[in-house]
């Protein structure tokens, strides 16, 4: 939930020009990383919990990847 408060934070700063770009790509890679814990925590199935795990280990490699190029375009600060 932090992770999500923060990509929230960090984005408001962005130019306006980026908000259906890189912004909404950042917030949405980090509502998906609680989300998908969440709905699968409520899984009863073990197997089913690492699917939704795995696919929150792609959202963080997705959110980690937008970061970067976030900071390599100018619009964050490294």
């Amino acid at each position: 939930m932090y992770l999500c408060q923060l990509g929230y934070e960090l984005t408001k700063s962005f130019h306006s020009s980026e908000l259906y770009g890189i912004t909404s790509q950042i917030r949405s890679a980090s509502v998906s990383v609680p989300a998908n814990i969440a709905e699968g925590y409520e899984g009863v199935i073990r197997q089913e919990y690492i699917r939704y795990l795995r696919t929150t280990l792609g959202s963080l490699r997705e959110l980690d990847t937008h970061l970067v190029i976030s900071e390599r375009v100018g619009l964050a600060a490294p």
